[in-house]
């Protein structure tokens, strides 16, 4: 894999996390009856990963898992949590699906 300079990953890190999302789930569905709460722009997901499955929410690039009660603020943070990876793998494989 190529090296990948700062600039290319403060890319990825603010990427919409939905989008990364359907890169990496097979399949990921959009709950359109949720209603959100604090931000109107959260979204409600439903995924599976590797035969796991999670319900996230979605603003912007953040992500919160709410079976694991966790989260973070970043595309490679989502790529990390939902394929158990490290980051220099969760870049190279946004590299390879997202970009």
């Amino acid at each position: 894999m190529a090296r990948i300079d700062l600039g290319e990953q403060g890319r990825w890190r603010n990427l919409d996390a939905a989008f990364a999302l359907q890169a990496f789930t097979d399949p990921a569905k959009r709950d359109r009856t949720f209603e959100p709460i604090k931000d109107r722009h959260t979204t409600r997901w439903h995924a599976q990963v590797l035969g796991r499955e999670f319900e996230l929410l979605l603003t912007g690039p953040k992500f919160f898992d709410t079976r694991a009660k966790t989260g973070g603020g970043r595309t490679i943070d989502s790529a990390m949590h939902l394929l158990r990876i490290d980051f220099k793998t969760a870049t190279g494989a946004l590299w390879k699906k997202v970009l």
